[in-house]
């Protein structure tokens, strides 16, 4: 069960108490009483889900629970926040609270009513809730459609199913690493997400000639997520043939210790799901010892195989590819029974394709579809499963099974993380997610919290976050696209069966509301406090009953015929959010006034004729604002923008269609003292000079411009972990006083551009500043790099470009110890020759060089770039040939040549002079080489 929600509310009420005690002076007692209310359902809530109480009242208690955690935080924020400012002290503030004291006393007397309501609407629940014990749940209760999905799906070694395609590699690799006598690895696990096919390559192995050669005895055991360890163990025993008299713990495990100890046995434990399962069953396993017996595990969790062995073998199962994908399709849905016609048919051949690929490589959803396919026979029957295969993948013979198998994975996630992953499907389908901004949202939404590091090495939420994130990957229900050098995860995506399973999970929990091209209706609006908007789409307007707390767009919302000389920003949201229905005053934006979250993820970039309006100050819960890519008709942002206190996120990378895109930013940046990521304009005007020293949460910043911003505040910003410079870099004093000047040790990453140029001496004082830097861009024009010893020695990602160095920047670049990847872009180097020494860049994966116009020669010497697996070489045009050095590099995988001469590329041809420096690679891929 997902209870975020409410320990979001408690943790926002605690810190009310404690840090702003002052806000709730006349409510204090009501928000105390309110408070030990909520950490009672709380733990109940966390009693009942750690027994697996799972009954129907509880189940529809969470819905309600979350409202009313919702509606506590809000009537208490607001009071706090609306009061705050008129209780600070001074002599001119003592005169203004004469002034409104009848107004807050009318607002203490309506939010003292409010949270009464709240509590008695608790009490009832309470009541409702101790009817039931948690600590004994009902027989039948529980977790028993968790317990049917497990039995449903509960594999038997010796049923071998022979549709088997793209495992051959798979069988090889596994069998090889399980009988070597050499290899030091006792524990070898196959990973991947549910129906991937895991179980079926582990079967495979298990009945493999030289497996059952080389092993004296070989046992199959099944882990369920409710297993007894002493019931496995009894199982293991009776299938060695073991007699066994006792049910004593000690005795069971050593008695299966010392005979795997004594015998070369593979034990092969299928579906294991948790680092805690295996540490309850390791006691009678030798894995530590020197022994002959090996195990083979399958899981959904990657963690595990290091944890049960550091020197244990991970085998990431991959899906299909397109090739395999159709091969298997084929097997099963052109059985005997079919025409051998139809296989060849090429409008069927082009229908089950299409439909194949909505499978997305899961061999358990092309298995299905397949089954259904396989008793149609004629093309009209294919169209109309080809309409919408989705639906028949759902609903098909053995849909009920992929359901249950993917569901078992979310079933398996602790209630932290339940949130986190009903939270991916608001991202339309196939998008590709940023984990910055995922992680900025879920911490924006309440879902993560965390104390903050206070000097004895607590995490920030964002560190929090980001281990979340891991653990959804470890756990093989994200998928990643992308590693940052640094090897974290830069952007990450759902499997399309996946996502369907997360999506129908959050609509049936009330977690959000998209609006896409269907058409939006009374009847099918819920009161929910999310909606996502991914198309723009003609609607009834209706009005929602329920405070919104967060929106978001992900498509170009709204289009006009005709473009007004200027709209106000709030109608044109009203209008675009397709929610609430159309009045010209205030009121009509009631329900956005308790918005956490408004973000433009698809970006607006095009629409003109909006204005900011200054009605945007009202918001004053907002977490995150994202306007990224909106073009205003106005090149203002109002000054109210200084009442958002609660702001976490400002996305503020827009521009105006007047005076050349450039915007004015008043000096109320300052007054946000909670922001953690600031994004600035990319061009603010001369008149703007913004004092941003009251950020100390700061921790991204992006667009910082000396002409705009103070060069003093930087050192201010303690814990800084991303820095981008744009415009002049006016760094005169701090380099005549030898001031550093960034202040923050946590900084990791330094962007820096410009079309003026930097001096080499103030590049290199702003890097002596960055002691664990580990990311560096530079698109500004310098000549020369600083000396090495300048960089910060955890620098892992380096790219270039616009540099213009005319000195061979390789010579500094590499002494930098973890440089992963280095990227040379758009004359970064002018020079005519480069070099590659030897023994240096020991750790560099990945090399492009992209428009190194005037390079002619490079020279790798044997020995360079030995980790070396990605090659790119992109429009150097006067590069005459490779450099004989690639020969000896024999981890590079792939070559990638684009944009270069019929000749160069000739030159790699079998039989002519550069083809013995690329023959041992992989992979060569040519695009676009001149013919």
């Amino acid at each position: 069960m997902d209870f975020s929600a409410i320990s979001s509310v408690v943790q926002t009420v605690g810190r009310l108490l404690t840090q702003e005690v002052t806000s709730l002076m006349g409510v204090k007692d009501q928000v105390e009483d309110l408070q030990k209310e909520l950490e009672w359902i709380q733990s109940f809530l966390k009693e009942a889900d750690a027994r697996k109480v799972d009954n129907e009242v509880v189940r529809t208690s969470i819905n309600e629970i979350r409202e009313l955690a919702y509606d506590a935080e809000d009537v208490i924020e607001t009071f706090a926040l609306k009061v705050a400012p008129r209780r600070k002290g001074g002599f001119s503030n003592v005169i203004k609270r004469f002034a409104c004291i009848l107004n807050e006393g009318g607002l203490l007397c309506q939010t003292k009513c409010e949270i009464q309501k709240i509590t008695a609407r608790i009490t009832q629940l309470t009541r409702r809730l101790q009817t039931y014990d948690v600590k004994q749940p009902r027989d039948g209760a529980g977790s028993s459609s968790s317990n049917q999905r497990q039995e449903l799906r509960r594999p038997y070694p010796h049923i071998v199913d022979d549709n088997v395609v793209g495992l051959h590699d798979d069988i090889k690799k596994l069998v090889s690493i399980l009988v070597d006598k050499e290899s030091g690895c006792k524990v070898v696990s196959i990973c991947g997400m549910g129906g991937l096919g895991k179980t079926t390559l582990a079967k495979k192995i298990y009945r493999h000639s030289h497996v059952i050669g080389h092993f004296n005895c070989l046992v199959w055991v099944y882990i369920s997520q409710q297993f007894q360890k002493i019931r496995v163990w009894k199982d293991i025993l009776s299938s060695l043939q073991i007699v066994n008299n006792t049910d004593k713990d000690e005795e069971l495990a050593e008695k299966l210790h010392n005979f795997l100890k004594d015998n070369k046995c593979l034990v092969i434990i299928d579906d294991i799901w948790s680092i805690e399962a295996w540490d309850s069953l390791k006691s009678a396993f030798p894995v530590a010892m020197n022994s002959n017996s090996k195990f083979l595990l399958t899981s959904r969790n990657k963690e595990i195989v290091s944890h049960a062995d550091r020197r244990g073998y991970l085998h990431e199962l991959q899906c299909l590819n397109d090739d395999e994908s159709w091969k298997l399709f084929q097997k099963i849905a052109f059985s005997q029974a079919h025409p051998t016609e139809n296989i060849t048919d090429a409008k069927m051949e082009e229908l089950g394709k299409e439909m194949v690929h909505q499978c997305a490589g899961l061999p358990l959803a092309i298995i299905v579809l397949g089954g259904i396919l396989a008793t149609k026979s004629s093309i009209h029957e294919w169209q109309i499963v080809h309409k919408n295969a989705k639906s028949y993948l759902k609903k098909g013979k053995g849909a009920q099974h992929i359901e249950h198998v993917l569901a078992l994975s979310y079933d398996d996630l602790p209630p932290y993380l339940r949130s986190c992953f009903l939270y991916l499907s608001q991202f339309p389908e196939d998008y590709e997610i940023p984990a910055e901004r995922l992680i900025q949202l879920w911490i924006a939404e309440g879902i993560v919290s965390s104390t903050e590091d206070d000097g004895n090495g607590e995490e920030v939420m964002e560190d929090v976050a980001e281990g979340f994130l891991d653990e959804l990957v470890e756990r093989c229900m994200v998928q990643v696209v992308e590693r940052d050098p640094t090897l974290k995860v830069k952007t990450c995506h759902m499997h399309d069966l996946m996502r369907d399973l997360c999506l129908s999970t959050a609509k049936k929990e009330n977690f959000l509301s998209i609006i896409n091209d269907s058409s939006l209706s009374p009847s099918n609006t819920r009161a929910v406090r999310r909606i996502v908007v991914h198309q723009h789409i003609h609607v009834q307007l209706i009005k929602s009953s329920i405070p919104l707390r967060s929106i978001l767009f992900f498509w170009h919302p709204f289009v006009m015929e005709s473009e007004p000389d200027e709209v106000d920003f709030w109608w044109f949201v009203w209008v675009v959010s397709l929610i609430l229905k159309w009045q010209r005053s205030w009121n009509m934006f009631g329900n956005f006034k308790k918005l956490r979250v408004l973000s433009f993820e698809g970006g607006v970039k095009g629409y003109s004729g909006v204005k900011l309006s200054s009605a945007i100050g009202n918001l004053i819960h907002l977490r995150f604002l994202n306007l990224c890519g909106i073009a205003f008709s106005c090149p203002h942002i109002p000054s109210s923008l200084g009442n958002l206190r609660c702001l976490q996120t400002l996305d503020l990378r827009i521009y105006s269609f007047l005076d050349d895109g450039v915007m004015n930013v008043p000096n109320i940046i300052w007054k946000l003292e909670q922001l953690r990521h600031l994004y600035l304009p990319n061009r603010m005007t001369d008149k703007t000079k913004l004092k941003l020293h009251t950020l100390t949460n700061i921790l991204t910043l992006i667009n910082f411009n000396t002409r705009n911003c103070l060069v003093a505040d930087l050192s201010k910003f303690t814990k800084l972990r991303k820095l981008g410079i744009c415009g002049p870099l006016d760094f005169k004093e701090e380099l005549d006083k030898n001031l550093p000047i960034i202040a923050s040790d946590c900084l990791r990453s330094l962007s820096i551009w410009n079309d003026k140029g930097i001096d080499p001496k103030v590049l290199a004082h702003l890097l002596s500043s960055c002691v664990n830097l580990c990311e560096l861009i530079l698109e500004v024009k310098i000549e020369k790099l600083p000396d090495f010893h300048h960089f910060s020695s955890s620098i892992a990602y380096v790219h270039l470009i616009k540099c213009k160095l005319v000195e061979d920047p390789m010579p500094t670049l590499e002494k930098l110890p973890n440089l992963r990847v280095l990227e040379l872009y758009e004359n970064a180097f002018i020079g005519k020759e480069m070099v590659c020494s030897a023994p240096h860049f020991p750790k560099l994966k990945s090399l492009t060089l992209k428009c190194v116009w005037d390079l002619e020669k490079w020279k790798v010497e044997e020995g360079a770039m030995p980790a070396l697996r990605y090659l790119e070489i992109r429009r150097c045009e006067k590069l005459k040939m490779l450099p004989d050095g690639l020969r000896c590099i024999a981890t590079l995988q792939e070559l990638k040549i684009e944009y270069m001469p019929k000749e160069f590329k000739d030159k790699m041809v079998q039989g002519r002079e550069d083809f013995y420096k690329v023959q041992h690679i992989p992979s060569i891929i040519f695009s676009n080489c001149d013919v």
